[in-house]
C-alpha cells in the first residue's frame, strides 16, 4: 500500500488529473464561467470582485431557483451587490456590467441633476435562449433634493432582472416576462417625489388594468418574514405593446400579472366579513337546533317533505361551519389542514345546491305532477344523490387535480389587508367556473322556472276565494320559504358586475350568510298551522 501511494504522489497521471480539476474550480470561483466571456463588461480596471459578483449570480439564475436561494425576502447576495456597487470608485461616469440575465448600471450624480434617461435598446447585449426582451427607466430632477444639490455627486444604482425565482410572494406572483428594474440612490431613501419615476416595458401580450397593473417590492416586517408586491404610490398605463409605471420612490418594479378576479374595495371586505361571520354562525346555530327539534319529533316517520328540508339544512349546516374555519385555517400554514378544508368547504357547497335541485324536483311531484307517481325508497334514494354526488365529484378533483384546494387569496384594491381561505386556488378557476358557478347556473334556472310555476297556480286556486286578505299572507310566506329552499336568492351572485357590484355583494352576503336562520324561521312557521293534506299526500306519492 505505500508502494502504491508513493508512485501515486510522484508521477500518477490521476495525481495529475486531480490537481487540474481543483485548479480550474479555484478559478471559477475567482471569474467565474468567465465573466469577461460570458457577460459584457466595457474596458474598465480595478473591478474584478464587482464583476465576478454579476457574473455568479447570471451563472445561478441560468442554473434555475434551487441555486439562487432565495430568502422570503430580498436575497442577501442582492442586498451586497447594491452595496460593493455603491462603493466601487472608477474614474468614467458609469460603470456598467450586462449579463444574459441580469444587467448592472453605476452612474455617478452630479449635484446639478437634470433627468436621465436609460434604455436596454441602447446597450450591448449577448446572445441568450430566450428572446431579450426591452425595459426603459426615465428618472425626473426631482430625484435629486434641492438641499443636496449643493453636496458632492452621488451614486445612483440601477439593476435589471430576468427571473421567476427572485422576489418571490406568498402567492407565488407572476410578473410580466419575469422581468424586474430596481434603482438605488446613494445614502438617501427617495420617496413621495413630485414629479414620478418613468418604468417601461414592452411586451407583445394583450393587456390592460384588470389583467396587468404596476407592483414594487415591499420588505417583510422582519428579517426573513415573506414581503408583497404592492401597487401603492404607481400608476399603471398602457400603450401599445408597452405598460408605463409612474411611481413616486425608487425600489424594485415589475408588472404584475393579475390571474385571481378582480380586487374588492378595501373599505368594503371589513364588514362584508363581520357580516359573514355573524351571519354564518347564526344560520348554523339554527340549522343545528332545527335538525334537532325534528329527530325529537314524533311525527318525522312518514313526512318526505320535511326529511327533503332536513337533509338541506345539514348541508347548509356543513357550509356555514367549513366556511367559519376556512379562514382561520389559512393563517396555520398547513398544506394538508387547508386542503382538506377546501375540499369540504366546496363538497358542502355541491351538497346545498343538489338539494336544493332536489327540493324543486320534490315540488314539481307534489304539485304539478301529482297522479300515478310512484318511487321505492324515495328518500334513500335521493339521500344517495344529494350526499353521493358532491362527494363524487370532489374525490375526483383529489385524485386527479389535488393542486385545485390550497390558499385564496381575497385581493384588496391597494393590496394591503388581504384576505385569504382555504378554497380553489388562483390556479384552478377552470373548476371554480365549471363545478360551482356553472353547476350553481344550472340549479337556480331549475327552481326559478318551479318556482314561477308553482305562484301562477297559487294564484289561480286563490282567485275565487272571497277570503283573499287572509290567504294572501299565507301565500306570501309560502313564496318566501319556497324561494330560500330552492335557493333562488343564489342568483345574486350573477349580477356582479359595473354598478350593481358593490350593492350584489352586500344583498348577497347579507341574505345567503342567513339563509339557515331564514329556513328555520319558516319551518317552524309553517309547523305551527300544520297541513295534513300535504304529508298525506307526500307519503301517498312517494314511498
Amino acid at each position: 500500500m505505500s508502494d502504491i501511494w508513493s508512485t501515486t504522489q510522484r508521477d500518477s497521471p490521476l495525481r495529475t488529473g486531480l490537481f487540474l480539476y481543483l485548479a480550474a474550480l479555484l478559478l471559477q470561483q475567482a471569474d467565474p464561467i468567465g465573466a469577461q466571456e460570458h457577460c459584457h463588461v466595457p474596458a474598465q480596471k480595478g473591478k474584478k470582485m464587482e464583476m465576478n459578483m454579476v457574473a455568479g449570480m447570471d451563472n445561478d439564475m441560468e442554473k434555475g431557483c434551487p441555486a439562487l436561494s432565495a430568502q422570503h425576502g430580498k436575497p442577501d447576495r442582492l442586498k451586497q451587490l447594491e452595496q460593493n456597487l455603491l462603493k466601487a470608485s472608477f474614474q468614467e461616469d458609469n460603470f456598467t456590467v450586462i449579463c444574459p440575465n441580469i444587467q448592472t448600471l453605476v452612474i455617478k450624480i452630479k449635484p446639478w441633476f437634470l433627468g436621465l434617461n436609460l434604455s436596454s435598446k441602447s446597450m450591448p447585449s449577448k446572445p441568450r435562449k430566450n428572446k431579450r426582451t426591452h425595459h426603459s427607466m426615465s428618472f425626473p430632477p426631482a430625484l435629486v433634493p434641492k438641499w443636496r444639490r449643493s453636496a458632492a455627486e452621488m451614486k445612483l444604482v440601477c439593476i435589471y432582472l430576468n427571473t421567476p425565482c427572485l422576489f418571490q410572494d406568498w402567492k407565488n406572483s407572476s410578473l410580466l416576462n419575469n422581468d424586474i428594474l430596481g434603482a438605488t440612490l446613494e445614502n438617501y431613501s427617495v420617496t413621495n417625489l413630485t414629479e414620478p419615476v418613468e418604468i417601461r416595458f414592452w411586451h407583445n401580450q394583450t393587456l390592460d388594468n384588470s389583467s396587468a397593473i404596476c407592483v414594487f417590492w415591499e420588505e417583510g416586517p422582519e428579517n426573513g418574514s415573506l414581503g408583497n408586491w404592492n401597487s401603492a404610490g404607481c400608476d399603471t398605463h398602457h400603450q401599445n405593446g408597452v405598460v408605463l409605471c409612474q411611481c413616486n420612490h425608487l425600489t424594485y418594479f415589475a408588472v404584475l400579472l393579475k390571474i385571481s378576479s378582480a380586487p374588492i374595495d378595501k373599505a368594503i371586505l371589513a364588514p362584508l366579513t363581520y357580516i359573514s361571520m355573524v351571519g354564518c354562525s347564526v344560520s348554523a346555530a339554527a340549522s343545528l337546533l332545527t335538525i334537532l327539534h325534528y329527530l325529537a319529533s314524533r311525527k318525522k316517520s312518514r313526512d318526505y317533505t320535511a326529511k327533503i328540508h332536513m337533509n338541506l339544512l345539514g348541508a347548509l349546516f356543513l357550509l356555514n361551519v367549513f366556511f367559519l374555519l376556512s379562514g382561520p385555517l389559512a393563517s396555520v400554514q398547513s398544506t394538508w389542514l387547508c386542503r382538506g378544508t377546501a375540499a369540504f368547504l366546496q363538497y358542502s357547497l355541491l351538497c346545498c345546491l343538489t338539494w336544493m335541485a332536489i327540493e324543486g324536483f320534490h315540488l314539481y311531484l307534489l304539485l304539478i305532477k301529482v297522479y300515478n307517481v310512484y318511487i321505492r325508497r324515495y328518500v334513500l334514494k335521493l339521500c344517495a344523490v344529494g350526499w353521493g354526488l358532491p362527494a363524487l365529484a370532489v374525490v375526483s378533483i383529489l385524485i386527479f387535480k389535488e393542486e385545485t384546494y390550497g390558499l385564496h387569496i381575497i385581493e384588496t384594491d391597494t393590496g394591503y389587508d388581504n384576505a385569504t381561505m382555504c378554497w380553489i386556488t388562483d390556479k384552478a378557476q377552470d373548476v371554480h367556473y365549471i363545478l360551482n358557478v356553472g353547476y350553481a347556473g344550472i340549479t337556480i334556472l331549475f327552481n326559478m322556472v318551479i318556482l314561477v310555476t308553482v305562484m301562477r297556480m297559487l294564484r289561480k286556486l286563490r282567485s275565487n276565494m272571497n277570503s283573499q286578505k287572509e290567504r294572501v299572507k299565507k301565500d306570501l310566506v309560502t313564496v318566501l320559504g319556497l324561494t330560500c329552499l330552492l335557493g333562488t336568492t343564489w342568483a345574486l351572485a350573477f349580477l356582479g358586475f359595473g354598478v350593481f357590484l358593490i350593492p350584489q355583494l352586500i344583498l348577497f352576503t347579507i341574505i345567503n350568510s342567513l339563509l339557515g336562520f331564514f329556513i328555520c324561521l319558516w319551518y317552524c312557521t309553517i309547523r305551527r298551522e300544520p297541513d295534513p293534506s300535504s304529508s298525506t299526500g307526500s307519503s301517498q306519492m312517494t314511498k
